[in-house]
């Protein structure tokens, strides 16, 4: 099967009504797409899955139903399994372990641009270009602040990426704000 974002857009929203959701799967494609490029991988595939990696989770949002029903019904499809696996590593739940640099870099960016977007929503501004990475990690230290966004993912998954927290907080800020108007931030 041929990866495209346009076949994959159309599956995010046939599945995912909610606004956030949305944004939140952009953001994801955004930020791996971006790492895509800087390790010169294929931006689209890259992209594609991070536009998925969520797409089944309004209608299966239980730990037991997602990612598993979103990865049968791309598999039935013919999605590739390199983004299969790395759906299914997106979480601690599913018991799968990241071991290609997609499924390391999805998992590393999901629950960060999660964190970022919310950095930004309260925000005087609401921009996410103006965020800094000293602010973003004084409130991963807050665990009132967008408590819902799981820190201890977000450490680990820079620790599998083996990247710098600084660097990849500014890089994916970076790459978030290319697309500032598509995410309203």
């Amino acid at each position: 099967m041929q990866v495209n974002r346009a076949d994959a857009y159309k599956i995010l929203t046939e599945y995912t009504k909610s606004d956030s959701l949305i944004k939140h799967a952009l953001s994801v494609e955004q930020a791996m797409k971006k790492y895509a490029e800087k390790f010169g991988e294929d931006a689209e595939k890259w992209g594609v899955t991070g536009l998925l990696h969520d797409f089944d989770y309004e209608k299966y949002p239980t730990l037991e139903e997602h990612p598993y029903k979103g990865v049968e019904i791309l598999r039935g499809i013919g999605y590739p399994e390199d983004i299969l696996e790395a759906i299914m590593g997106h979480g601690t739940s599913t018991g799968v372990a990241r071991v290609t640099p997609m499924a390391k870099t999805l998992f590393a960016v999901d629950e960060l641009c999660g964190f970022l977007l919310a950095c930004a929503y309260v925000r005087p501004d609401k921009s996410i270009a103006n965020v800094e990475v000293k602010s973003v990690k004084k409130k991963l230290k807050d665990k009132a602040f967008a408590r819902a966004v799981n820190r201890e993912d977000i450490t680990l998954g820079m620790e599998e990426m083996g990247v710098d927290a600084d660097e990849h907080i500014a890089f994916v800020i970076s790459a978030l704000a290319e697309i500032s108007d598509e995410l309203g931030v």
